[in-house]
């Protein structure tokens, strides 16, 4: 992707030295000004590592890009975030995008939601935005309702005080160093990965970037800001996060940022388990799994998060860097194919895809068994409808896996009850999927495999799951209608609707048993 460039900036030292770099002596008389720069101390003499972690390198370019120039327009900006930038901007005070919103824009891609960073103290804001409240207590942001969304705003003044926290305090600026470049830099500098730490003014239309995130979205590359074994020191969450968005994003790691992943993978386990849902929700439920599934493989983390997936894969010969496929990783590629980021399902529905997978592991079943199932899922335990449909399946399954054995069930009566056994199944394997014991045996055959008996389903979430395939075991559900045809209501899915989330389980069952280009 090239870049455009309206001002370029760029220190002349190298980043070796235990310094932070600022502009100084700009002169205007070329495009790529030539910039002498005085060096400001950080506290503990961190120094920003550009260069990939192969050693010497200079410190990375600031500048300031057109907007227009990059592809971004207003309209790409959702309504709600709009009116809020609009409210702070006409109070006089200044407004940005920050963080992965401004990454996406670049990319042309949907963000997921969309952050503002404001010179406003968060008290001004409560008094700007009639329904707004301000939630956190350690870093402190204003929740602005705008009509049924939630649009965050921080404000310099909190993010600066986290920033003195984490130990990277610029003590002085240097005198020719502009103030708002200072201020900018110095928020930027407390972001986690370079492609996070732009910022964007769409009022004045500039992409400020002085960190090198253009550099690392056009390479493709997801680094840490500061090195990466203090990033992941101070906060281990941002292991998670740079995983989600290599996985979503199909981004690589740089090689240092990759080492220090795999080197303490095993600090997540000190996250809250509250959190670690929250990630692997971002993970599993808009429309990366599959990628994400991989890379917590890759790095070992997949054997701390998800032990008993872990084993499966474990069992199938699965390389670390394995580019085949499998019945677990097909089942959530299918599911990416329905979402997106602004199209997320509700954790119920990944989890019940879990279990289910778990289920087939323990016991491999007929093809149409496993039609079977999902349509007594679908159609809310109607036996009926079910015999209806399965007779009627004409078309190949995908041999290649070996959780579907063909059986050759003939009698109507077989059929149910090897449906009622499998959500028998199923039902076993989500409890074991939140039993610590069993959860802390499920490498033990696997003795070089790190021991982890973290369960970060909490047993409401594990009921939601439950309350899935409950129709199929206790019959068909009194007033429940199923959906036809394919269409998705977004809405209810991400709120986890029973009937919603049924149907996008079955669906997602049936086509990777049942593949459509293996149709005649």
């Amino acid at each position: 992707m090239a870049v455009p460039q309206v001002l370029v900036f760029r220190t002349q030292l190298n980043i070796r030295c235990p310094f932070i770099f600022c502009l100084h002596n700009v002169r205007k008389s070329s495009s790529v000004a030539a910039v002498a720069v005085e060096p400001v101390k950080v506290l503990k003499n961190q120094s920003y590592n550009a260069s990939d972690g192969k050693g010497d390198g200079d410190a990375p370019k600031w500048k300031k890009l057109s907007s227009e120039e990059l592809g971004i327009s207003t309209s790409m900006i959702a309504k709600p975030t709009r009116l809020v930038l609009n409210g702070l901007k006409k109070k006089g005070f200044e407004v940005y995008l920050v963080g992965g919103c401004v990454r996406d824009l670049i990319l042309n891609r949907t963000p997921k939601d969309f952050d503002i960073l404001t010179s406003a103290e968060l008290k001004e804001v409560l008094k700007i935005f009639q329904r707004c409240e301000i939630v956190g207590r350690r870093f402190p942001i204003c929740h602005v309702h705008i009509d049924d969304t939630i649009v965050e705003v921080s404000s310099f003044t909190a993010t600066g005080r986290k920033f003195k926290r984490n130990g990277y305090n610029v003590v002085r600026r240097p005198p020719a160093c502009s103030e708002a470049d200072f201020i900018r830099w110095k928020n930027c500098l407390a972001r986690d990965f370079t492609i996070n730490g732009l910022m964007f003014d769409p009022f004045a239309k500039i992409v400020y970037d002085y960190l090198g995130g253009l550099e690392d979205i056009r390479r493709a590359k997801v680094r840490c800001v500061i090195p990466a074994n203090a990033s992941f020191i101070e906060d281990c969450a941002r292991i998670l996060r740079g995983v989600r968005i290599a996985g979503r994003l199909r981004f690589r790691f740089a090689r240092e940022t990759a080492h220090f992943i795999k080197e303490l993978a095993s600090s997540i386990s000190r996250l809250d388990k509250g959190r670690i849902l929250l990630e692997m929700n971002y993970m599993l439920a808009y429309g990366s799994a599959e990628a994400s599934l991989r890379l917590l493989w890759k790095f070992g983390l997949l054997e701390i998060l998800l032990p008993i997936q872990a084993s499966y894969l474990i069992s199938q010969g699965f390389r670390r860097r394995d580019r085949r496929s499998n019945m677990l990783l097909t089942l959530f590629s299918t599911l990416d194919n329905l979402l997106a980021p602004n199209r997320p399902c509700h954790s119920s529905l990944w989890i019940a895809i879990l279990a289910f997978h778990k289920a087939l592991v323990d016991r491999p079943r007929d093809p149409l068994v496993v039609a079977a199932f999902s349509i007594a899922v679908h159609c809310g335990g109607s036996l009926s409808d079910v015999l209806g449909i399965v007779r009627k399946i004409s078309q190949p399954h995908d041999t290649r896996f070996p959780e579907l054995l063909d059986q050759n069930i003939e009698s109507d009566e077989a059929l149910l009850d090897e449906m009622m056994d499998l959500a028998t199944y199923v039902e076993a394997a989500l409890q074991e999927m939140t039993d610590e014991h069993f959860v802390s045996r499920a490498l033990i055959e696997y003795p070089q495999a790190p021991k982890s008996d973290l369960v970060f389903i909490s047993w409401t979430l594990a009921q939601k799951v439950s309350a899935i395939f409950e129709c199929v075991r206790r019959g068909k559900e009194k007033d429940f209608r199923r959906k036809r045809g394919r269409k998705i209501d977004y809405e209810s899915l991400a709120l986890g609707k029973l009937r919603e989330v049924r149907h996008i389980f079955a669906m997602v069952v049936f086509d990777t048993v049942f593949p459509p280009h293996l149709k005649d």
